[in-house]
């Protein structure tokens, strides 16, 4: 963060790293979608692009109005949450383990987001900025449902998909690991 001067400079940058973080978002989600089957995960991606198209907007909105550029480094929290995630996408091949591991890291990627619009929003109260304070109430309302349907998603489907055949996989270990156990006593 640069040396702020004022809370105003802080509430904008608070801004810039959300924007940062939503046009990251905006890019690698729709990626991250081609990769899934499961209709109800596909249709959280797609709400989530959604409502950060709708963010983005608002921000530069209220950029504009504080005479503030929206320019900025990449948001590197951001950055790095979004390239953990790449990265296990790229590493799983399985679907079934694929899934519940987007799920968690998309919900990492919304707790920040949260924890960001919340401070824009305490920032924009103490400075009067409604604009800002609305459009953050907003996200953090959007945030937390997607966190609650991600949740309900993964305990009702994506979790229990993915331990499917694997009570049959150790019950065949464990006969197979007696096996030489009961040789050995035999002799």
């Amino acid at each position: 963060m640069p040396n702020p001067k004022s809370a105003q400079e802080v509430l904008a940058t608070e801004l810039k790293e959300i924007y940062s973080a939503e046009k990251q978002l905006a890019r690698a989600l729709p990626r991250l979608g081609k990769k899934i089957s499961n209709e109800r995960l596909k249709e959280c991606i797609d709400m989530r692009v959604e409502q950060g198209g709708r963010l983005i907007d608002e921000i530069e909105s209220a950029l504009d109005e504080m005479e503030t550029s929206r320019g900025r480094p990449k948001n590197v929290a951001a950055e790095g949450l979004i390239k953990d995630t790449e990265e296990h996408a790229q590493e799983i091949d399985d679907e079934k383990f694929l899934e519940p591991v987007l799920v968690a890291s998309m919900q990492k990627l919304e707790h920040y987001c949260i924890a960001a619009w919340g401070t824009a929003k305490s920032l924009g109260e103490l400075l009067e900025h409604q604009e800002v304070v609305d459009c953050m109430e907003r996200a953090l309302e959007e945030g937390r449902e997607m966190d609650e349907n991600l949740t309900q998603l993964a305990e009702e489907e994506l979790n229990p998909a993915m331990m499917e055949g694997e009570e049959e996989d150790e019950g065949e270990e464990e006969e197979e690991e007696a096996k030489p156990r009961r040789r050995r006593a035999s002799r």
